[in-house]
């Protein structure tokens, strides 16, 4: 009987005990938010706080339903701002007056707020609306959804000025241009969404069912449509903070993957399909949220930086990045990357976007000249040998997982294939491309410019020929170097090559891919073995005694400047106020990743000098405007990557006026792409220290 009466005792003992340690941890976590809520409340208070500060407080966690509407401010960046509607004369004469009243009407019906408030909250919302239209020399329209978007601001209980100012900061940064149907952010989602769910893809285009067709709204109200007031309240927590307009597009991606089960077992109509995906974000609840986010993210790092880059445009008030020739992204076949991410995404350690690069020019082209670590697929054997061709893809994918596993250079889980460039020739190669998309082939995106793009873009920063670096990167089967500016098609001039490292690799490759005999698998394979070996940098470490870097003349050149030089550009008026960041000066200087703080000067065009301050770091150097109105704060008035620095100059008769030049390389040369100018006391040291900081990242890159 003792026995069995001290079983039960026990066993009640250990389930006290293990409620008691969780409550302990509850209890913990409980106090943990309330610090860390104070602590965030104390920083509000003190003024002086920027986003970045938020961040390292908040660290993900939801914002105090008190303190969220400083905070939204702060990455809004609107703190401060005037009241835009000061001159306004409050006429409400707009031609469509009666539909933004109306919807003006509904939004404060669903409000719960006091009946004597609801008519100063009306005039409120309703002014916001009428004059941004007229401000902006927009046509109001209800499916434009900014009822929706103001819907979370007008919770916040903000003033009339700070309302309008929140709601234009929201339209100028995270809604993006064309967000209507058809227009270009949806097809730029479907390129996503078929980069990392081909399969999904591929069924809601059997069905015809564009991105478009059902999240425009997700987009045009950044899911305040159909999220309730308390979560989109959270999404719009992280989003203000991340400061990312890109990263909605990877919040909607993880939307379709969730349901992406239900979405392909359905066996409905379209219509009913489309309302179901619509209607989607409505499910969400609080506790979704930080599994959405970390979702995001993850697919985020799975994809190519071009995403971003070559789609800058799309946000902003700016026209400046906006070209006629933008690529028609409804007529793309997958997702574009370019040449120069290519090159070094598979140069760096460690996590990341790495690209199996696939060749599928002719026999003939390949062996004139083609990237070192591409593998060769002949697209003509698609349609010529299709027994041979589809035996090729299979060892294709083979050596693509075999190089994933050695470790090797030539190693990546994103295929990038690469054409000629020329649009005639690639016909073969959109065909093989549709091949894999139409397997679901995950990851699959193409070269931009093709190998042309690749030959114009060594040229552009090797531009003393191939035999300073270009033949690191380009081999050819025959033994020799292909010309930097001969064609691809043509002879090779002869010159020596050695059998290490890459070049070792591509003669394998060679020789497994031009054997037409039943092992051509197993030849394939052996390309991977011993290719280890990194592959030297494009700019060796010679180059920087006296050689050119990024352009035809030397980068760090420190002598006379010319007074008018026609290639400039004033980064300044590629600036737009609106999407400056506010931070604290003295919190940035003491940032452990700071490495040097320069006071300074810069100097506009027009002569005028604006108090600042050069903050370098391990990889950028930031200029930090004094915001004169506001003592300890600045806008953060550039960025820019020190691997950017095209030219460095100063004046012979003003050697402390130090000009500072970013670009890049295209097929027509050097293309500056900002150029800023700084007074700086002791120029020379501050350049000797910026030079040195733009080696080791230089020599970051060579090892």
């Amino acid at each position: 009987m003792l026995h069995n009466i001290e079983i039960p005792e026990i066993v009640r003992c250990d389930s006290l005990l293990v409620d008691g340690m969780e409550l302990l941890k509850q209890s913990a976590e409980v106090i943990r938010e309330i610090v860390k809520e104070k602590e965030l409340a104390d920083a509000l208070e003190e003024g002086g706080c920027d986003l970045e500060t938020v961040r390292n407080i908040i660290q993900g966690r939801q914002l105090p339903a008190d303190l969220r509407a400083k905070v939204w401010k702060i990455a809004l960046n609107v703190v401060g701002k005037g009241d835009s509607l000061a001159s306004w004369d409050g006429s409400l004469d707009l031609p469509e007056q009666s539909i933004i009243h109306k919807d003006c009407q509904e939004l404060i019906d669903q409000l719960s707020v006091p009946e004597e408030e609801k008519p100063v909250l009306l005039l409120d919302i309703e002014s916001v609306i009428t004059f941004y239209c007229k401000s902006r020399n927009v046509k109001y329209s209800s499916c434009l959804g900014w009822i929706h978007l103001l819907k979370p601001l007008v919770h916040l209980r903000l003033p009339r000025s700070d309302l309008y100012n929140c709601f234009y900061a929201i339209m100028n940064k995270f809604i993006p241009r064309d967000c209507f149907m058809k227009g270009r952010p949806f097809h730029l989602f479907r390129l996503l969404l078929q980069y990392h769910e081909p399969e999904l893809c591929s069924f809601l285009d059997t069905k015809k069912m564009t991105p478009d067709s059902y999240a425009l709204n997700w987009l045009g109200s950044l899911f305040s449509y159909y999220c309730s007031a308390e979560v989109t309240q959270a999404i719009w927590d992280g989003y203000l903070q991340q400061a990312d307009p890109f990263f909605i597009y990877f919040l909607m991606l993880i939307i379709l993957v969730n349901a992406k089960d239900v979405i392909l077992a359905q066996e409905s109509d379209k219509e009913e399909i489309i309302k179901f995906l619509e209607t989607s974000p409505a499910n969400l609840d609080l506790e979704d949220i930080e599994d959405l986010f970390s979702l995001a993210q993850y697919y985020c790092s799975k994809t190519p930086a071009s995403f971003r880059k070559d789609n800058h445009s799309l946000f902003g008030s700016s026209l400046l990045g906006l070209k006629d020739d933008d690529t028609d992204l409804s007529q793309a076949l997958c997702l574009a990357v370019s040449v120069s991410e290519i090159l070094q995404a598979n140069q760096q350690q460690g996590e990341g976007v790495r690209f199996f690069v696939v060749d599928c020019r002719p026999a003939e082209q390949y062996n004139a000249g083609h990237l070192s670590t591409a593998f060769h697929l002949d697209s003509d054997l698609m349609l010529q040998n299709p027994s041979e061709f589809a035996q090729s893809v299979k060892s294709l994918l083979e050596a693509q997982k075999q190089s994933i596993e050695s470790g090797s250079i030539a190693g990546g889980e994103h295929l990038c294939f690469m054409g000629s460039g020329r649009e005639e020739e690639d016909m073969y190669m959109n065909m093989v491309l549709a091949h894999f998309l139409q397997k679901n082939k995950e990851y699959v995106s193409i070269a931009k410019g093709g190998f042309m793009a690749l030959q114009q873009h060594l040229a552009d920063i090797n531009v003393e020929g191939p035999e300073n670096g270009y033949g690191h990167w380009i081999a050819s089967t025959s033994g020799s170097r292909s010309s930097i500016n001969s064609s691809v098609d043509g002879d090779s001039p002869n010159g020596s090559s050695d059998g290490k490292g890459v070049k070792s690799l591509v003669n394998k490759m060679t020789v497994a891919l031009k054997t037409k005999s039943v092992n051509v698998k197993e030849k394939v394979i052996s390309f991977i073995e011993n290719t280890s070996t990194p592959v030297d940098r494009h700019v060796s470490s010679s180059d920087r005694v006296g050689k050119p870097y990024r352009g035809v003349k030397p980068v760090f050149s420190i002598g006379d400047e010319e007074e008018y030089d026609t290639d400039e550009i004033d980064s300044s008026s590629m600036s737009d106020d609106d999407r400056k960041e506010v931070v604290n000066i003295q919190t940035w200087i003491n940032k452990p990743d700071v490495k040097y703080n320069f006071p300074c000067n810069e100097v506009k065009e027009n002569g005028h000098m604006f108090p600042s301050h050069l903050l370098v770091t391990a990889t950028h150097m930031y200029c930090l405007r004094e915001i004169p109105s506001r003592k300890g704060l600045a806008y953060i008035q550039s960025r820019q990557a020190l691997n950017s620095v095209v030219k460095i100059t100063s004046k012979k008769k003003h050697p402390e006026l130090i000009t500072f030049k970013y670009g890049n390389s295209n097929t027509s040369g050097i293309e500056i792409l900002a150029v800023e100018r700084y007074l700086i006391p002791n120029a020379g040291d501050a350049t000797k220290a910026i030079k040195q900081q733009i080696m080791k990242v230089l020599d970051a890159l060579e090892s």
